[in-house]
């Protein structure tokens, strides 16, 4: 309220004072804000541009303030105060080109001043466009050398953390006017190859920035090729891997010559600079009368290379032949692991993996993640089983006892970009243990063996009983049957069995007491006993012995004859 009073109170005392300027700010001139205000951001370079609204007034100046966040006040733009232009550069201003920045500008004369016209805020690294790279240019006779620096300044704050980032298309013909243009992505230093001797070329370049910010083009530049060289480079250079082991080849048609071979990290020519002292000599590989050399091993390990090879024949030296790229990831084939087998008492076999035996396999297998693809199976059975372990030691469990199995393995790359496998190992078969279970049925079955002894036993004595029962009878009776055989002569008819074809006869001489005996036995017969008290014959006789029947019939009428 004290402020409000004090302007008051001095626009009264100038007004007062000063009579003969009412006149002017009562007449005074409206002026109209700037129109079409654009934010322009060229690599390093910030442009802020508009058009006069008042175009009939004279002597209009332009000025801009800035706010940053964090911030409510407004500051003046650095290079844009009273500019009589339409456009002026603030590229002077430190800005953190990934905070938003806001801007306005206005148009003044003397005293008097349009309303601000506000622009849109903006953040400096997603409005920044990307410029036109720096091109320099080397003529060979076949191929043209390129080298290319990144958009902006070489101190610029735009681009430093993405210099590094930049792919380069470029766009290259002959200078002539029916030519066809042939694009192409290069490294920003790289050579173009299958080019004319002697022959006028033209080429532009532009930077892009992944993922959506393309470059504006290079100014044209022409070059023309130097004459053929009398010596050409070698051709069709290539590698051929084997574990950790590197066969560089190529092809030459020229003989009694000698080569030498170099190699380079890829990733120097995604740097700014040159490149002419970063290159290695391979120490195998200079020299060489032959087409091909071996590469010593761990020259190369993770990473990406440039290889290229030069003829020489004493006199004339060859241009140095195409570049080949060369990942050894890519090219080396792992090399099948080891693998041992042990069992156990649990009727189980364990499998140990490892690396090759061989350091160079070994190294080759250690460039990458992998895992173990396990085939098992029993050593008669086709009946495969299949599993994938990163594990270097498992075991297969609950097998059959005393059973012979067999198992192979082969390496697998972890990261499917890779898709690498070596060939299988070698078989390795390992015959399982008796068990606890082999054990049990064992004791169980010498128990069987006690308890079927007496069976057995038993069994085999009635056997033999009965064979000599049959085969081997014996000349007594039963007991049972002696027992009531008291009577002598009829135990003998039994015991004799010699005489059982032989019938007794006797004589009976008195037939008036005949006295019979009757004797019971246990079965319930009657057994008769006869007893003679006479000597008179009666004419009767008992056979008590068959085999003496004839005997019998033929002494009979000697006796009666008498």
């Amino acid at each position: 309220r004290r402020m409000f009073s004090l302007l008051g109170a001095t626009t009264l005392v100038l007004v007062a004072g000063a009579p003969w300027t009412l006149p002017a700010a009562v007449g005074g001139i409206n002026l109209k804000s700037p129109q079409n205000v654009e934010v322009h951001i060229i690599d390093d370079t910030f442009t802020l541009s508009w058009n006069r609204s008042d175009l009939a007034v004279g002597n209009v100046t332009f000025s801009a303030d800035y706010q940053v966040p964090r911030n409510d006040t407004w500051l003046k733009l650095p290079g844009c105060q009273s500019i009589t232009s339409t456009k002026c550069n603030f590229s002077s201003l430190k800005l953190n080109i990934y905070e938003e920045v806001k801007l306005r500008i206005r148009a003044e004369k003397g005293n008097d001043t349009s309303p601000w016209h506000n622009v849109d805020a903006f953040t400096p690294f997603e409005k920044a466009q990307i410029g036109p790279p720096k091109v320099h240019l080397e003529a060979e006779d076949k191929a043209i050398k390129i080298n290319i620096s990144p958009p902006g300044a070489k101190d610029g704050i735009m681009w430093a953390l993405d210099s590094s980032s930049f792919t380069y298309s470029l766009a290259i013909w002959k200078n002539s006017s029916s030519a066809e243009v042939r694009t192409k992505t290069v490294y920003p230093r790289d050579k173009i190859y299958q080019l004319s001797p002697e022959t006028t070329y033209c080429l532009k370049v532009r930077a892009r920035l992944l993922p959506r910010k393309i470059g504006a083009y290079s100014p044209v530049h022409c070059i023309k090729t130097t004459v053929e060289n009398k010596l050409p480079p070698p051709e069709n250079i290539r590698i051929d891997a084997k574990n950790d082991i590197y066969v560089l080849k190529w092809d030459y048609a020229y003989e009694n010559v000698t080569f030498q071979a170099q190699w380079l990290h890829a990733y120097f020519r995604k740097i700014p600079g040159s490149e002419s002292g970063k290159w290695r000599q391979i120490s195998d590989c200079a020299n060489v009368k032959t087409t091909q050399c071996v590469i010593p091993q761990n020259t190369f390990q993770k990473g990406i290379y440039l290889i290229r090879v030069q003829a020489s024949d004493g006199n004339t030296t060859s241009v140095w032949s195409k570049d080949k790229r060369f990942d050894p990831q890519l090219q080396s084939v792992l090399a099948p692991p080891v693998i041992n087998m042990k069992s156990t008492n649990d009727v189980s076999l364990r499998v140990y993996i490892s690396a090759p035996e061989e350091s160079e396999n070994k190294s080759v297998n250690q460039h990458y993640s992998v895992i173990y693809e396990i085939v098992f199976w029993e050593n008669i059975s086709n009946a495969e089983r299949k599993t994938l372990e990163k594990r270097t030691d498992l075991t297969f469990p609950n097998l059959k006892p005393l059973t012979v199995y067999c198992a192979k393995a082969r390496a697998l790359t972890a990261d499917e970009r890779w898709n690498k496998s070596s060939i299988f190992s070698d078989p390795v078969c390992e015959k399982t243990k008796a068990g606890n279970t082999s054990k049990t049925w064992l004791i169980a079955g010498i128990c069987v063996a006690l308890l079927s002894i007496p069976v057995v036993s038993y069994v085999l004595k009635l056997l033999l009983r009965c064979i000599r029962y049959v085969f081997f009878p014996s000349s007594k009776p039963p007991s049972t049957i002696h027992e009531y055989l008291s009577e002598p002569p009829l135990r003998n008819l039994l015991l004799f069995t010699s005489e059982e074809q032989t019938e007794r006869c006797f004589i009976i001489e008195n037939t008036n007491i005949l006295t019979a005996v009757e004797e019971p036995d246990q079965a319930g017969e009657d057994h008769k006993k006869y007893n003679s008290q006479t000597s008179q014959d009666s004419g009767n006789y008992s056979n008590e012995d068959e085999s003496n029947g004839s005997k019998c019939g033929e002494d009979f009428p000697q006796e009666e004859a008498e």
